[in-house]
């Protein structure tokens, strides 16, 4: 990812000497923002990443004074709703909430895709991240990590894992474990996170690994049993469970995140400014309590560490998908 060290860093794909000069004197009069700004998430209304959007833009929108638009373009892995942005104006009128796959994986698992995730956007901060869970159905004789890589080393093959689709975050996670874990198991993909909790429950399945938020209400009803947590950290909404790293597989992380990027070439000065605006707003208790309650962990870094982190799991995710072909 690259980030503009001068507000005249504008991208040549869009920017032409008057263009440039023209957003530069309207940030530099104070003017921006002067109207709504666009705000669009890779995902439909309802689900964890709108209501992370929605809380975030509120208090946004409440700080620069200006109204922030929740836009829902879902669909193919969120390369719709990056392609929207990569082709807007580099003004800060239109920004993208990506998802970890958006900037770390898609490029890997796409031949071709309708944007360039290092190029065509400027990192302004992760928000939250969001703690994966790594679940059995019951009647799975493994209380532990360590007795699930067992069990699968003992019966190669034969245990199987759902998730929401190829190259979803569950599957690529399981693909990790399996690496790591040095285990086979079968991959059976779901068409979203909601069919393949369905399959765990039913007993179509034997592991999960999907949100947090998506798996407690069926681990505490006794539906599935949570084994770890797939960050480096434990999860707030369930601290005693342990994490896969301190399971076994040291250092073994699948978070996901949620991020805000702008087109390539949007000024430093806009940046700076919504960069100011999110930690604050990310700072506010109200906002922190509402994301608590679906599992989100408030983060509000800057865009340097940002983009250290897409470089990270840019190299981490290309490896597991290379070693599944």
């Amino acid at each position: 990812m690259q980030f503009p060290r001068t507000p005249g860093a504008l991208c040549a794909r869009f920017a032409t000497p008057f263009v440039a000069g023209l957003l530069l004197s309207t940030v530099a009069s104070g003017a921006y923002p002067d109207k709504a700004i666009r705000w669009i998430i890779p995902f439909p209304a309802g689900g964890g990443a709108d209501i992370v959007g929605r809380v975030v833009t509120q208090k946004l929108s409440e700080r620069i004074g200006q109204q922030v638009v929740v836009e829902n373009r879902g669909g193919a892995s969120g390369n719709i709703a990056a392609e929207i942005v990569a082709r807007s104006a580099p003004d800060g009128y239109t920004l993208l909430m990506p998802h970890a796959g958006i900037q770390t994986i898609n490029a890997a698992l796409y031949q071709k895709l309708p944007y360039d995730p290092e190029k065509d956007f400027v990192p302004i901060t992760i928000l939250v991240t969001v703690p994966n869970m790594l679940a059995v159905h019951p009647a799975v004789p493994a209380r532990s990590v360590k007795e699930l890589i067992a069990l699968a080393r003992r019966q190669p093959g034969k245990l199987t894992f759902g998730s929401s689709g190829n190259g979803t975050a569950g599957h690529l996670a399981n693909e990790l474990l399996k690496a790591e874990a040095r285990i086979s198991t079968l991959h059976v993909p779901y068409k979203g996170a909601a069919p393949a909790l369905v399959g765990l429950m039913s007993g179509e399945v034997d592991i999960l690994i999907t949100n947090v938020s998506v798996l407690l209400p069926m681990v505490r009803t006794g539906k599935a049993r949570a084994l770890a947590v797939a960050g480096l950290k434990r999860a707030g909404v369930v601290p005693d469970i342990p994490t896969i790293a301190e399971s076994g597989l040291p250092g073994f992380d699948a978070d996901s995140w949620y991020a805000v990027v702008a087109p390539g070439g949007t000024p430093a000065a806009v940046i700076t400014l919504l960069h100011d605006g999110l930690v604050k707003a990310l700072q506010d208790a109200g906002v922190q309590a509402a994301l608590a309650k679906v599992g989100a962990t408030v983060v509000g870094n800057s865009p340097s560490e940002f983009a250290q982190r897409v470089r990270r799991d840019t190299a981490k995710w290309s490896a597991v998908i290379k070693g599944m072909r």
